[in-house]
């Protein structure tokens, strides 16, 4: 069994975000880097995937500049075999996205992808949904289980009434939700072992897929800041306050 799984370079989530001065988006020069969070549990997924012997082979993919081959390689050194990295400096949206990976799946027919259900940058939570559509495959998506067997895939997936189970046939499409696993640390000796590691460079145009973006930002603004509570004596007064001030009664 051949797994892919996907992994998306983004500001680290300790880092506090800092919109840019002109209001273009948000700043990334000399800012820590690392995989998105989502991603790493995909990863590790594969990973015992490929431990327990259910996988034969692991694949990492990431699609953007250069620099994600920095991403990548935290994927070698947690466990995965090779690598293949989309070059592009576009700003990819989701559907591109989808459509690279669409790419890549038929090129490479994995017998499952695993995807993290959303970035922590845009946090549109689109690219798995969009990707089996484009591929027809079925998928479950918010994963806090997985088991395989035979051809079918169990997915226990988190919804708003509690878990639901699904059964998927092979080949399919799952994303993590934040249960399904604890990512490990990669051990020095495994970082070393991943500088060997081969990691193959595509670019949209060898895929045939065309990442020109469909949408335009027109400005990035931090939100405003949260106003200080006041204390009220009695509900008289806290009516009152809703009602003339707030007027939202």
């Amino acid at each position: 069994m051949k797994v892919l799984v996907t992994v998306k370079r983004v500001v680290d989530f300790n880092v506090k975000i800092r919109v840019k001065s002109d209001a273009t988006g948000v700043e990334t020069s000399n800012v820590k880097m690392s995989m998105n969070p989502f991603d790493e549990i995909a990863v590790e997924e594969g990973v015992r995937l490929r431990e327990s012997g259910t996988a034969d082979e692991l694949i990492a993919v990431s699609l953007g500049t250069a620099q994600c081959q920095e991403t990548i390689r935290t994927a070698l050194a947690m466990g995965a075999d090779r690598g293949i990295l989309v070059e592009t400096d576009t700003e990819l949206e989701p559907l591109a996205v989808a459509k690279l990976l669409a790419a890549i799946a038929k090129k490479e027919s994995p017998d499952l992808i695993i995807v993290g259900k959303q970035a922590i940058d845009g946090d549109c939570n689109q690219t798995g949904q969009m990707l089996a559509t484009l591929l027809g495959w079925p998928q479950g998506t918010f994963a806090s289980k997985l088991s395989l067997s035979g051809g079918t895939a169990n997915v226990t997936r988190e919804v708003d009434g509690g878990l639901e189970t699904v059964s998927l046939t092979l080949p399919c499409v799952v994303t993590t939700d934040l249960r399904l696993n604890e990512p490990r640390y990669a051990s020095l000796p495994n970082i070393m072992k991943a500088k060997k590691k081969p990691i193959d460079t595509l670019s949209p145009e060898d895929l045939g897929v065309d990442v020109t973006p469909r949408l335009t930002t027109l400005t990035v603004e931090e939100p405003q800041g949260r106003q200080a509570g006041v204390l009220v004596k009695d509900a008289a007064e806290l009516v009152d306050k809703l009602k003339n001030e707030a007027k939202v009664i």
